[in-house]
């Protein structure tokens, strides 16, 4: 499945407004593909170019090698999940899941066969008699997936499907759904908005943002390594320092200005930064270390003042003041006592190795 240059603008009123805008994309059979980004950056707008709801106004939607733009939706091999579930209610679970089926003039005893190994496969091979309205929210989901799933597409689409679900069901939905793409090995390409979700099924994510890419790689990739600010910034949590760059240490690492006076150590600069140069230095919380005595070793060192501490039970989390506007936040789990190392107004100092921390221009 490949995406080639696809635009989509829309009218509005007297004004043209453009959804997505030339976007480049590889999809791999059997990926567990994840389009993430904030609300109106062109994600579900994206998946229903592929879908075949939405026609681009420029570009290419090609699934199987295949040039499918202008194709119907209803011809291309690719079925849709949608976060409503869309389930009929008049139905059993099992007549549910052989609609699409029967549709197709598939004989009986195929139908019987292929919704008995799909409920089997969302664990509901005991819920065939029941209607709809007798099943959990996450019940309910598992039957649209076992429906969409036993016409064996190519790919599934699936648009935000757990975000009507509480918390903890769709943290557990998160876990079934990656196993259930596991042992069917068919493409998912995953609609979502939340960065946990994103991180914790997908083998490959592109972070969408006004309509373009702004990054696409693995979960650990876009995590450890972003691209941009607004990556940085919108993947978890991350402390994002605005500071000047000098020049290099023996070891080949960059020093950065930051706060008062402060020095933090960046393993690279990005393309075209120099000395003298203004960067954003991005460090996740969890790769800074915090304590009262000044650390040693080729580590960044920047002294601050404790301004909150959060305790959490296996971690603690500080927002710690370094001048000049600057606070980073740092998450320490906690190894015994109280695993306070600080209080409030306490003078402290925190580090990191340069290899945790990225400097960005945009």
């Amino acid at each position: 499945m490949s995406l080639e240059g696809v635009t989509k603008s829309f009218r509005s009123g007297s004004e043209t407004v453009t959804a997505v805008t030339g976007v480049d994309l590889a999809i791999a059979e059997g990926e567990f593909f994840s389009l993430l980004g904030p609300s109106g950056c062109g994600k579900t707008t994206t998946m229903r170019m592929i879908a075949g709801f939405e026609e681009p106004t420029g570009g290419v939607v090609r699934l199987d090698g295949r040039d499918v733009t202008g194709v119907p939706a209803h011809h291309r091999d690719v079925n849709m999940v949608f976060q409503s579930y869309a389930l009929f209610p008049h139905m059993s679970v099992a007549d549910n899941v052989a609609f699409g089926l029967r549709r197709r003039g598939v004989d009986k005893a195929q139908i019987r066969s292929r919704v008995a190994e799909m409920l089997d496969l969302v664990e509901l091979g005991h819920r065939g008699k029941h209607r709809p309205s007798q099943l959990s929210g996450g019940q309910q989901q598992r039957v649209a997936l076992a429906r969409a799933l036993v016409n064996q597409p190519g790919a599934l689409l699936l648009d935000e499907p757990l975000g009507a679900l509480d918390l903890k069901l769709r943290q557990s939905m998160q876990v079934e759904l990656k196993r259930i793409q596991r042992e069917v090995g068919i493409t998912f390409v995953y609609v979502t908005h939340d960065q946990g979700e994103a991180l914790t099924m997908s083998d490959r994510i592109a972070v969408m943002n006004r309509g373009g890419v702004e990054q696409l790689g693995t979960p650990a990739e876009i995590y450890e390594h972003p691209a941009t600010r607004f990556v940085a910034d919108f993947i978890g949590t991350s402390n994002l320092l605005t500071g000047t760059v000098g020049g290099r240490t023996d070891a080949g690492t960059w020093r950065v200005e930051v706060g008062d006076g402060a020095t933090a150590l960046a393993a690279e600069l990005p393309d075209g930064a120099e000395a003298g140069a203004e960067v954003h230095l991005t460090v996740r919380p969890e790769k800074v270390r915090i304590s009262v005595d000044e650390p040693e070793g080729a580590v960044s060192r920047l002294p601050g003042t404790v301004t909150e501490t959060v305790y959490l039970g296996s971690a603690t989390h500080y927002q710690v003041d370094i001048g000049s506007d600057q606070r980073i936040t740092v998450y320490q789990q906690n190894t015994s006592g109280s695993g306070l190392v600080a209080e409030r107004g306490e003078r402290v100092w925190l580090s990191w190795t340069p290899d945790h921390s990225y400097a960005l221009t945009d």
